[in-house]
């Protein structure tokens, strides 16, 4: 419930910044750069995560999960309150975006330790053999998060320009104080894991987890930022592909393609715990790199259905490349790439490699307007840049350890600490 609620907030600047911020925040004599500049503020959230998860990586690994969340809640809230009540370009200048972004670099490093922090209190709460199926809850929260975020914007979108350039774009930003008291009743409650309590009162918790993480366990940061670009997929479905749906040159309606994105986060929903289950079952890589592979085609039918200008067309390759396919990956990530870290350095390790991944798959949008050509209209040359983002996660999931039956205290072992274990049970 909270992760849905904080990812509300993240996500209606997504829908914003397709729809609305190039023609009020932005120079819109020139659409082309206007959008362009849009979907780069999009991305800034991206940049500042790595930073954010430097510092919120550090202070849950030495303090504990729940003390993440509840401060998270609180800097999205607020950061996205914010926006809603900044002045246009019309009505401050060239101040206008530098505080638009600014309130989108706060969203950034909130979101940093929150998707870290629930998924290993998730993780670390699991029975042993149902990890994968009870941390999917984290990602099933964040799809919950977009589909209420598409849904609140589609009355929104539906209004009049001149009312929804000027006041109807704000409701949704100002409703996330509502959505911060929730999420704080929801989270205040929250026991600290028993992996933590443990890890505390045993061998206690590490003074400088980051210098613990890069020393014991870099090879898995590495793999966990390349699986990490998987998340391009879903950025530039829910950013690029909006805006280049509803652009002149393609002219299908705002509310149409909103409805393309809630459908497929309605299927996301019922997809991301099947696979999650699933990869308790058969393993998490054969599951993750079906959604790896999968997405490298499905995107790309996606694209040329929206080319085609057929809205049937687009709606099923929606649900199944978005909802049904990337889910494979997207549920299956946190139980995947939080067993790769022991408890003293999970959430660093979730923290910092995720978020270098995701700052990357937070400009794709960038990048994938910049190669749609002077018009935007060159959607096969973004559906292989797609592709090509998916190569690196593939590659980490068949260099990656299985994990899926590793009991969770001797999850991260380093190989000479399983040997030692496997020498002292043969003695």
């Amino acid at each position: 419930m909270g992760s849905a609620l904080e990812y509300y907030d993240f996500f209606i600047y997504g829908s914003a910044a397709a729809l609305i911020f190039p023609k009020i925040f932005f120079d819109d004599s020139d659409p082309a750069t206007a959008t362009l500049l849009s979907l780069a503020s999009f991305g800034v959230a991206y940049a500042a995560r790595p930073v954010g998860a430097l510092f919120l990586g550090h202070v849950g690994d030495r303090l504990g999960r729940k003390k993440i969340m509840l401060f998270t809640l609180f800097l999205m809230g607020v950061s996205t309150f914010l926006i809603g009540c900044l002045p246009t370009r019309a009505q401050a200048g060239g101040l206008a975006p530098v505080l638009l972004v600014l309130c989108r670099v706060l969203q950034g490093v909130s979101a940093a330790g929150e998707q870290a922090s629930a998924s290993s209190m998730s993780l670390e709460h699991a029975p042993a053999h149902r990890r994968g199926f009870f941390t999917s809850f984290t990602l099933s929260g964040t799809q919950g998060g977009q589909l209420i975020a598409t849904l609140v914007f589609l009355p929104v979108a539906a209004l009049p320009e001149p009312q929804l350039l000027s006041w109807g774009w704000r409701v949704p930003f100002w409703a996330s104080a509502a959505v911060a008291v929730v999420g704080y009743l929801i989270r205040r409650r929250l026991a600290e894991t028993p992996a933590f309590a443990r890890q505390a009162a045993s061998e206690g918790v590490a003074k400088l987890p980051l210098a613990v993480l890069l020393r014991e366990h870099w090879a898995d940061v590495l793999r966990v930022v390349a699986g990490a670009l998987i998340a391009s997929v879903s950025t530039i479905f829910t950013v690029w592909a909006l805006a280049y749906a509803t652009s002149d040159a393609v002219g299908m309606s705002r509310s149409s393609m909103l409805w393309v994105g809630a459908l497929a986060n309605v299927a996301a929903l019922g997809a991301i715990p099947l696979w999650a289950m699933l990869s308790d079952r058969i393993g998490r890589r054969p599951v993750y790199l079906i959604g790896a592979v999968g997405s490298a085609v499905t995107m790309f039918l996606y694209l040329w259905a929206i080319s085609a200008r057929s809205y049937p067309l687009t709606l099923v390759a929606g649900i199944v490349a978005f909802g049904v396919v990337y889910s494979a990956a997207n549920g299956v990530w946190p139980a995947f790439y939080g067993e790769m870290f022991s408890t003293r350095v999970r959430m660093s390790g979730m923290a910092v490699g995720t978020q270098i991944g995701f700052a990357v798959a937070g400009f794709a949008v960038t990048f994938a307007a910049s190669i749609a050509g002077p018009d935007g209209t060159d959607w096969s040359a973004v559906g292989l840049f797609t592709a090509a983002l998916c190569v690196p996660p593939v590659i980490a999931a068949l260099s990656a350890r299985e994990t899926h039956r590793v009991p969770t205290e001797r999850l991260g072992e380093r190989e000479g600490q399983r040997s030692a274990r496997r020498e002292a049970v043969s003695a």
